[in-house]
């Protein structure tokens, strides 16, 4: 489900996707909208720094 490969340029990526699949985990075994909100919360946090981290490496290149 989530694409390894693309990520795998930056050092940190094997531990951002470990982030997402436990994040993922944890919103599917989710028992209230609120638990679920707070989770999604998470998962937008994540994804804007695994974002700066594919900007920051293109600039690099």
């Amino acid at each position: 489900m989530f694409d390894t490969e693309m990520a795998s340029s930056t050092d940190s990526s094997a531990t951002v996707d470990e982030e997402v699949r436990r994040l993922y985990e944890r919103y599917q075994a989710a028992e209230s909208d609120a638990e679920r909100h707070q989770i999604a919360l998470e998962m937008g946090k994540l994804d804007g720094r695994r974002h700066t981290e594919i900007y920051a490496a293109l600039e690099d290149e």
